[in-house]
């Protein structure tokens, strides 16, 4: 349910301008069918055997619990320490609220620099502090909804009672903050509301990696890190059952029906009443290959935790159905039909429903330990396809750009890079090492010029991600760039010589010019980048924090961290809705001015920025997870133990055994 702001005798109303700072430029430093397998009654015993779903033959079962006498206690103090009328709608004094020292802070950031070496700890503390902001927003105005739109208030769902979208993606990420008192309320939401009783489609892509990678990840970190927001109980009054494992396998049971198409390929849509996958209501209803393929991680995480191979089996024949296909030099057209399991058209590109299938790949390969080569071929040769056909240099400052092939790979290089491609040079760099420091890395016997080409294109395309957010007066990037290149296109193969000629590693240089700034803005690269109108949008998206993170942990270099605190800052800057208070004080009026949430823009090249109302649930999912693991120390959830999902819910690395293996093959290129 959601609640109204409480009446007390101070009134919170938004500030005129919802910027913080005005004029300000952004700041920046330079530098076929399934054979059978679904003829059966399927009935997948659950977690610790728990009752089952029997999908279109039984209702869902109910999970509520009763409370207990102190449950009922709990709740009722905490409706009345954050609801109750009377008291503001802030905790504690105006000193203690988080909206109004974050805006402060931000104040006193514009006025005075800050100098000296950086603190990462209070750094990493106000990525905290938004977070906080952020959700206790969320948590006033739209408590349980799938949306929540902060400048109005308002919120919203995106089915008929709704999924707590925003509460189960936010979930890990308040474990990983240590965030006690959030994790008990959106725990307490999820054991006694969210169910999937909804009589409507949703999309099983999203679906799985929010809601089941969130389940997942949130229980894996309870558990292996139970310092972390410690919880006293499990269940209240059923001490050792696992409510998320139990959310969690009710809710793949679900969405298994998403698989029951003659070919294996998922359906885009699935109705998780009925178990029931549905085409998609357009695009001829083809799904996307990226979405199709995106879903392996968590498919086969649960089937780890369960011992149920069929999760496995499920998520692992559409890597067959795809590879089948025999995708050019393994770069994928954006659509494949579930009914047939063929590629629909000939649009290839990295954005937009083609980016997670690359991501997936190297992934695969990661989380399973290495034991599963197959995914580590194919990855090798999708990146050997980038570099032949996609990879390319602007024209005035050389920076590597990723384009696209609309009109596949014998048609024309689109020079076009949606902010989304910006999850490349992370998952490159992670790639080549395997999440191990890159010194280390360069130290084994394996070591290759290839993989040194691939930390330079890893390099190179962050450099290109940043100057993007970079060129724009908010220090934001829109969610699409346009580059312009030489006539014809100089590829990455006309720059470096073929890898595979050189016995001998060695580092290799760049060849683009620095993102050096200067007063008239006139600089050779911001000339190699134009946003176009349609494009100006900026929706939080952690693309690019991603891959500075990967980027950090992997090369140790510090300008990675550096570039994400601007970012943040340029965040807080011009993303920041903001009310102000009046107060009277022996009868002088005051106004004191607080954030209350974050937004996305309409436009990222006007200052001060027009807001949209709207916050996505992966702002406090993945963007502020990043910006804090960025700022953490580099062992803290490490890269070498752990795969993110493509929503960053942090899952463990394992060795798979018995049943849990490679159940294909690839075919012999004819």
């Amino acid at each position: 349910m959601s609640f109204q702001a409480p009446h007390s005798g101070t009134s919170w109303r938004p500030a005129q301008n919802p910027n913080i700072w005005k004029g300000v430029p952004g700041l920046g430093v330079s530098a076929p069918s399934m054979g059978g397998f679904f003829d059966n009654d399927r009935a997948l015993p659950m977690y610790k055997d728990k009752p089952y779903f029997k999908p279109r033959r039984t209702a869902p079962r109910r999970w509520g619990k009763p409370l207990s006498i102190l449950g009922i206690f709990t709740l009722l103090l905490l409706w009345y320490v954050y609801y109750s009328p009377g008291l503001p709608s802030w905790k504690g004094s105006d000193s203690s609220d988080k909206g109004v020292e974050l805006w402060k802070w931000a104040q006193a950031l514009q006025n005075a620099p800050a100098k000296g070496p950086a603190d990462w700890d209070a750094r990493r503390e106000k990525v905290r502090d938004a977070f906080i902001v952020s959700w206790e927003g969320y948590e006033k105005d739209a408590w349980g909804f799938d949306e929540y739109h902060p400048v109005s208030g308002g919120n919203r769902n995106m089915v008929k009672g709704g999924l707590g979208w925003i509460v189960v993606d936010s979930l890990d990420t308040m474990i990983i903050m240590n965030l006690t008192s959030q994790v008990r309320h959106a725990r307490q939401w999820i054991s006694t509301s969210l169910q999937y009783n909804q009589d409507h489609d949703v999309n099983t892509f999203e679906t799985t990696i929010r809601m089941l990678g969130g389940l997942l990840s949130a229980n894996y970190l309870s558990t292996k890190y139970p310092t972390l927001a410690p919880l006293a109980d499990d269940d209240v009054g059923a001490a050792g059952e696992d409510l998320y494992i139990e959310k969690a396998t009710d809710l793949a049971d679900r969405l298994l029906g998403a698989f029951e198409s003659p070919s294996g390929i998922p359906f885009a849509s699935v109705n998780l009443n009925k178990s029931e996958g549905l085409q998609s209501h357009s695009d001829g209803g083809a799904s996307s290959t990226a979405e199709a393929t995106s879903v392996q991680l968590e498919f086969k995480y649960l089937a780890k935790l369960t011992g149920e191979a069929e999760y496995w089996k499920v998520a692992e024949k559409v890597m067959q159905v795809v590879d089948d296909q025999k995708p050019e030099d393994g770069l994928v057209p954006i659509y494949i039909h579930p009914q047939k399991g063929a590629f629909q058209g000939e649009n290839i590109r990295l954005g937009s429903r083609g980016d997670s299938y690359y991501e997936y790949l190297i992934k695969q390969y990661l989380q399973t330990s290495g034991q599963e080569p197959i995914y580590k071929d194919m990855w090798d040769e999708s990146l050997k396809g980038i570099r032949k056909h996609l990879l390319t240099f602007s024209k005035h400052a050389r920076l590597l750009v990723l384009g696209e092939r609309p009109s596949g790979l014998k048609g024309t290089l689109s020079p076009k890079m949606d902010h989304l491609v910006c999850f490349m040079p992370g998952t490159i760099a992670l790639g080549a090492t395997g999440g191990r420091p890159l010194a280390e890395a360069r130290k084994s016997p394996d070591w290759s010029q290839q993989l040194e080409e691939e930390i330079l294109i890893s390099r190179e395309l962050m450099k290109t991600c940043w100057a993007t957010y970079q060129t724009n007066p908010t220090g934001l990037a829109g969610e699409i760039s346009h580059f312009i290149l030489d006539e014809p296109p100089v590829m990455m193969g006309d720059k470096y010589p073929d890898p595979s000629l050189s016995t001998t590693p060695k580092e290799l240089q760049s060849v683009s010019l620095p993102l050096t700034t200067q007063d008239d803005g006139v600089e050779p690269w911001r000339k190699d980048i134009s946003v176009h109108r349609m494009d100006r949008h900026n929706l939080q998206r952690p693309e690019t924090i991603e891959s500075l993170f990967y980027m950090y942990r992997i090369t140790g270099d510090e300008t990675y961290r550096e570039w994400g605190w601007e970012m943040f800052k340029s965040f807080v800057q011009h993303t920041a809705v903001v009310e102000e208070k009046q107060t009277k004080l022996s009868g002088d009026v005051s106004t004191i001015s607080r954030i209350k949430g974050f937004t996305s823009l309409d436009d990222v090249l006007t200052v001060p920025a027009k807001q949209r109302d709207n916050m996505e649930s992966f702002w406090m999912a993945e963007t502020l997870k990043y910006f804090y693991l960025l700022f953490s120390d580099r062992d803290f959830i490490s890269v070498e133990e752990h795969v993110f999902n493509t929503e960053a819910h942090p899952l463990p690395r394992f060795k798979p055994s018995g049943d849990l293996k490679t159940g294909w093959q690839r075919k012999p290129v004819q």
